[in-house]
């Protein structure tokens, strides 16, 4: 039997591509006109992604059609291409974010979640273009404290590639691990599933245009911290903790972290949460529950700006916990702090910008 490229279409517009539910003609992905030279046949198939799962049996499929149809003693080589542009390098990430701002704890239970969420709140409705990133991939809280939980993310063609795109609310683009599992199940994952997880949050998703890219990152110091460092070039940390000793003490670790010379990433300031106690049927009343001023005198001793105290009120509490968190509401006292607290978060932003370099993506050899 003679060849010729007409025969060789024919043969694959009999085979079915699972992905589009269509035969691999009308799905387009015949790339080039098939080559023949003699005996032998090389087409060029085109795939969405270079993670299709139906790659292998196409593929096959598609060399069995043409034995079939042109005969069993045709040489036939296929040559895969993909639409998906690969995913961008490290170092070249993120091109369109001007401020990436981690907010990191240096213990669990002082209210970093909360911070980090009211403060790209606040910074959107400054006017910011904001971002907001869920780093803790073992205990998410955002997708809750957006009231979004059964938010679930869809995938967009930008520039050739699939990306997640983000959730928005408030003003607030939004990813969390938390919208890709159920939150009644504990996340039992070993370190590199969890960092893998997390570089696909970052450099899979359609962050777009932002003037700042806020990273609620876990407590204390993990692999998760080492690879935000490694993948992303930080412009400052804002450290969260409450007054009391023992929180202070972690509060030092967390600073030392980004301190250290291999990492060298500027402290932007301190946030000094539940800094007092006032009860909702006594505005003018300051209880200091947890130690008065520890986080002002932490910031004296480490050289860095307290840029914000935040009271404990109930409200506070529970306007997390329903979804419409404080910063939303600036007629209150915690929304005031809150916006102040963003104002202080650009301005100490902007000097850093005008003073320092550019931070460094941090290599750390084994």
């Amino acid at each position: 039997m003679t060849l010729y490229p007409k025969l060789i279409m024919d043969a694959l517009a009999t085979v079915t591509y699972a992905g589009t539910k269509k035969n691999l003609v009308e799905s387009g992905m015949v790339a080039d006109t098939p080559a023949i030279s003699g005996n032998k046949v090389k087409i060029v198939l085109e795939f969405p992604r270079d993670t299709d799962p139906f790659l292998k049996s196409t593929v096959k499929a598609a060399e069995a059609a043409i034995k079939y149809h042109c005969g069993k003693d045709v040489e036939v080589e296929v040559e895969t291409e993909f639409k998906s542009k690969p995913r961008p390098e490290v170092g070249k990430l993120l091109p369109g974010v001007k401020n990436i701002i981690a907010v990191s704890s240096g213990k669990g239970g002082v209210g970093k979640s909360t911070v980090a969420t009211n403060l790209a709140i606040a910074l959107a409705r400054l006017g910011y273009r904001v971002g907001l990133l869920d780093c803790d991939i073992f205990g998410p809280s955002v997708p809750k404290m957006f009231e979004v939980e059964d938010a679930r993310p869809y995938a967009v063609n930008v520039d050739g590639r699939d990306l997640i795109e983000p959730i928005e609310k408030y003003g607030v683009k939004l990813l969390s691990i938390g919208f890709f599992v159920s939150p009644d199940t504990a996340t039992l994952w070993r370190g590199g599933m969890a960092t893998n997880a997390l570089k696909q949050l970052i450099a899979d998703a359609d962050w777009g245009e932002l003037d700042y890219f806020i990273l609620d990152t876990p407590p204390g110091t993990s692999d998760i911290h080492l690879t935000l460092l490694q993948t992303l070039a930080i412009t400052g940390a804002v450290i969260v903790s409450t007054p009391q000793q023992v929180a202070l003490a972690d509060a030092r670790k967390g600073i030392d972290m980004y301190r250290n010379e291999k990492v060298n990433v500027p402290i932007l300031g301190l946030v000094e949460n539940m800094a007092w106690f006032t009860p909702a049927e006594l505005p003018e009343n300051k209880y200091y529950i947890f130690g008065k001023e520890g986080c002002r005198q932490l910031a004296q001793e480490m050289d860095v700006p307290l840029l914000a105290q935040i009271p404990l009120v109930q409200g506070i509490c529970e306007s997390g916990d329903q979804g419409c968190p404080a910063a939303l509401n600036s007629d209150t006292m915690t929304g005031l702090a809150f916006i102040n607290l963003a104002q202080s978060v650009v301005t100490v932003t902007n000097k850093r910008n005008r003073e320092l370099a550019a931070t460094k993506i941090v290599d750390i050899k084994k």
